[in-house]
């Protein structure tokens, strides 16, 4: 029986007994002496019923176990807790002396006579030898008017929980380490692994203003034709900008259909519509948050989500579709499109404030027909990079460079690029050669080329004879043909002279 069991039976006994007395005949001062003292023993029994028992609650509802001893070393109070992270029932221990329940082999690791000792508070690392549960000890002794240890309070607290804590926060550190490589090579996945070939002073000149530019956050827009390489600027523009560090997301406005662009790019809540994630789904723009979203061919986009767009631009603030909580934008915005916006703002296709918007740096970048100095640096980059992959060491013939430079590239570098990859892959005896090129390009071959037969300007010669002869027929005119060709008509008319193309 614990000790305060025995007050409150003790206690009843007296109560019968003075009850008994109450009922004697005896001396009045005798009764007013018992009286007093009757009283004096309810009042105490009420300040017992006041604070022991409060504090005997509110001991058994805390978390860790607490072990309460005299100055001696003997066990007074232990609460719930305490017997459930050991195992020891308090009636085990109750009345008894640490030394005693330590020889006993109920604990290993128990600091209470060292508190006495030392009279200071003792840390330790303790062990049930019951349930061989380990705790974390922690000892104070409580002084009496003399300086004498009255009493000493022990915490114990179960680690097996900390411990288990401490494998899930590792695990969940190597998860997060492993999440972060990974996102840290798809990062470096995202971005080109194409250089910037500016032999010329056109690109020389936009990539100084890459430079410029890319440590900043003003929105770029990037101009060309497919294959140009818009978004390998955008991925030099990433590359050299203080957000390298954080998401870069490309998004083809382009490749998603209309009707899912919207939610793709600023998501939606639960329920927001039929067949919706019941959590939701973040958008494109909040997974780019604090880096940078290329929104590739801009043009495509519809005139109802253009509205949407400017005003994200202009309030750096997105709303998920059926959302009304604004999310905060700190985001830096890339555009590229093959189109020119100026006419689809004549037609009523692109909105010019958002026009304005995206224009704040404009970057264009010519056709490869334009730039054709480059294409000899190219084609060794590209031979180089295939001949690599593919563990081949194939060279170009003379004169099936010079029909790459004379070539027009309708579909530019990207065309270029494929040419290259397809020659190497194809190539037998480790030279690219004048044939092979023309027949891939479907230009007129001449089985005599590999020779030594026929000059430069005879190949040549033939070769623009077959393009113009082929864009007249393809466009239905020797006007079309020139404008194709980026020709006047009377240079185009006069080529078709000395060539004698009428005349077959």
């Amino acid at each position: 029986m614990g000790d305060e069991q025995k007050i409150i039976s003790l206690y009843k006994e007296l109560k019968n007994m003075y009850n008994i007395i109450e009922s004697t005949e005896i001396d009045l001062e005798v009764k007013k002496f018992l009286n007093e003292k009757y009283n004096k023993i309810n009042e105490m029994y009420d300040d017992f019923i006041d604070n022991y028992l409060d504090f005997k609650e509110i001991s058994d509802n805390l978390y860790d176990g607490i072990y309460i001893s005299d100055g001696t070393g003997k066990t007074i109070f232990v609460n719930k807790s305490y017997s459930k992270s050991t195992g020891i029932a308090k009636e085990r221990i109750i009345g008894r002396n640490v030394k005693d329940i330590s020889e006993e082999g109920l604990y290993k690791g128990a600091v209470t006579m060292e508190v006495i000792d030392r009279k200071e508070a003792v840390n330790s690392l303790g062990k049930s030898l019951v349930n061989n549960k380990e705790v974390l000890v922690s000892g104070s002794p409580i002084f009496d008017g003399d300086g004498n240890v009255k009493l000493v309070v022990i915490n114990n607290r179960d680690i097996s929980n900390l411990k288990e804590l401490e494998r899930i926060n590792a695990k969940l550190n190597e998860d997060k380490q492993r999440a972060n490589e990974e996102i840290n090579y798809l990062r470096k996945q995202q971005i080109s692994n194409k250089i910037v070939v500016s032999n010329d002073n056109y690109m020389d000149e936009a990539m100084e203003l890459v430079k410029t530019i890319a440590p900043t956050d003003v929105t770029v827009l990037i101009t060309g034709e497919s294959g140009t390489g818009k978004e390998v600027m955008a991925d030099e523009i990433y590359y050299r900008s203080k957000r390298n560090d954080k998401p870069f997301i490309k998004v083809n406005c382009a490749a998603i259909p209309e009707e899912l662009l919207e939610s793709e790019l600023f998501g939606y809540e639960g329920g927001a519509f039929t067949d919706a994630r019941k959590a939701g789904k973040s958008g494109l723009f909040e997974l780019a948050n604090e880096g940078t979203i290329l929104l590739d061919e801009i043009g495509e986009m519809h005139l109802s989500l253009q509205s949407k767009l400017l005003r994200v631009l202009q309030t750096k603030e997105i709303r998920r579709i059926g959302g009304n909580k604004p999310i905060k934008l700190d985001i830096r915005v890339i555009a590229s499109t093959n189109k020119d916006l100026h006419e689809e703002i004549k037609k009523g296709t692109f909105r010019e404030d958002l026009f304005y918007r995206l224009n704040v740096v404009p970057i264009e970048i010519k056709p490869l027909r334009e730039r054709k100095e480059i294409i000899p640096d190219l084609m060794i980059e590209f031979l180089n990079k295939f001949n690599k992959k593919y563990g081949k060491d194939a060279i170009i013939q003379k004169e099936a460079l010079d029909l790459l430079i004379e070539y027009k590239w309708p579909g530019n570098i990207r065309e270029l690029e494929n040419l290259i990859e397809r020659m190497v892959v194809i190539n037998k005896d480790g030279i690219i050669k004048y044939n092979s090129i023309a027949s891939t390009l479907e230009l007129e071959c001449d089985n005599e080329i590999d020779s030594d037969s026929r000059t430069l300007k005879d190949i040549v010669q033939n070769l623009e004879k077959d393009i113009i002869t082929r864009s007249i027929k393809r466009y239905g005119s020797v006007n079309k043909a020139a404008a194709a060709l980026g020709l006047s008509q009377p240079a185009l008319w006069k080529k078709c002279k000395k060539l004698k193309i009428f005349n077959n």
